[in-house]
């Protein structure tokens, strides 16, 4: 695994080594590993912890430490967002709003509520991937009651303008959700200046373990939502279960770690996108998928016209890339996410999404920029 090249940071994150190590202290017979909500001394420590994770993680969005709900990740943080909302504000309508091009975790979530007699608008974005401001206004109806729209697109890196979202959203009474599993170490959502109501975070996709996550719910004014897991009304009542408390505390030092670094990776990674794109377009003929400007510099996805993005992954074994979402089952088929975007399904089965992260180096990226040159060149 030590000449793996890893280029799939939109998959998931290595736990930084700082983060694992403060992990290690919750996890041992000499260490804090007490349950939360035991009164003992050891479960209080425990419950500290608990409870210093969760100011970070609110700090990362500006938001209060109340605001921020545990969850087992960012796919159960919208269902919670988009059920419990729904769900809790049915009375006032039973229309929703979101995109074609949001995670799985959210469509999924919309076609379970449609089963239950909610009604949803699926907007396609533009080709770049980024939603039509006036296409949104367009879809609100007097019974909306929900928009879900992502941050930062975990296929083509496209960040929305959430800030004029928000807005449209705000003046009409409508909550909105927003799902940024992608969003932290990668771009900024402050909460404070922007009326988003329900926000969905991940962990490890910012160097923290798998299997925790956080909703944040906006308490002023105030938002709620029902609750979809039973047993012990944990987290306010919005989610009971016995707290991973290693986990949380690998989450709110990842999201700590993630703004202290920010500026610095930034910089670093920008440059390793520029690099790669310049490299890939003029000598290998790569088309870009979406917007290279109003994207993160985590995340590239490119094409390669008359070459099937699995022939080129299996011609180079070393390299760890992605056709698309590895949170979709349904591998085989094309990406829902760029067939939206108003590619064909060829186009879309020539396309390979790149992912930098911090542990990238430029050796890296040279060498894999080399080998996918030369095989491009030579049609496989």
């Amino acid at each position: 695994m030590n000449a793996l090249i890893y280029l799939d940071y939109a998959a998931t994150t290595p736990v930084d080594p700082r983060v694992a190590n403060k992990m290690m202290q919750y996890l041992m017979p000499t260490g804090i590993f007490g349950n939360a909500s035991s009164i003992h001394k050891i479960g209080q420590a425990a419950k500290q912890a608990v409870e210093d994770a969760r100011a970070q993680v609110a700090h990362a969005i500006h938001a209060e430490s109340k605001e921020i709900i545990w969850t087992s990740g960012a796919t159960e943080s919208n269902n919670l967002g988009l059920k419990g909302a729904a769900h809790l504000y049915q009375r006032k309508g039973k229309h929703i709003i979101t995109m074609k091009t949001e995670h799985s975790a959210v469509l999924d979530c919309c076609q379970q509520l449609e089963k239950e007699g909610f009604f949803v608008t699926y907007l396609a974005p533009e080709s770049n991937g980024l939603l039509n401001l006036a296409a949104l206004r367009a879809a609100f109806q007097d019974d909306t009651i929900l928009v879900s729209i992502m941050q930062v697109n975990n296929e083509t890196g496209v960040i929305q303008d959430i800030d004029a979202i928000a807005q449209l959203t705000a003046e009409r009474g409508i909550l909105l959700h927003v799902d940024a599993a992608q969003s932290i170490g990668k771009t900024v959502l402050n909460v404070q200046k922007t009326p988003v109501d329900l926000v969905s975070l991940s962990s490890h996709k910012a160097y923290g373990p798998k299997g925790i996550g956080a909703l944040y719910v906006r308490r002023k004014p105030r938002v709620r939502v029902a609750a979809q897991m039973h047993g012990g009304g944990h987290e306010q009542g919005m989610r009971s279960g016995t707290l991973p408390v290693h986990q949380i505390v690998g989450m709110g030092e990842a999201f700590d770690l993630a703004l202290n670094v920010f500026a610095a990776e930034q910089k670093k990674i920008s440059e390793f996108k520029r690099y790669f794109y310049q490299q890939l377009n003029t000598k290998a003929g790569a088309i870009l998928n979406g917007d290279l400007e109003k994207s993160v510099p985590h995340i590239l996805n490119l094409r390669f016209p008359g070459i099937k993005a699995n022939t080129l992954m299996q011609a180079m074994p070393e390299i760890a890339v992605s056709t698309g979402s590895a949170c979709h089952a349904k591998g085989i088929e094309p990406s829902y996410v760029l067939r939206a975007l108003g590619l064909s399904a060829a186009e879309a089965h020539c396309s390979l999404r790149f992912s930098f992260g911090r542990f990238t180096t430029q050796e890296e990226i040279e060498y894999v920029t080399k080998e996918i040159i030369t095989r491009a060149l030579n049609k496989m």
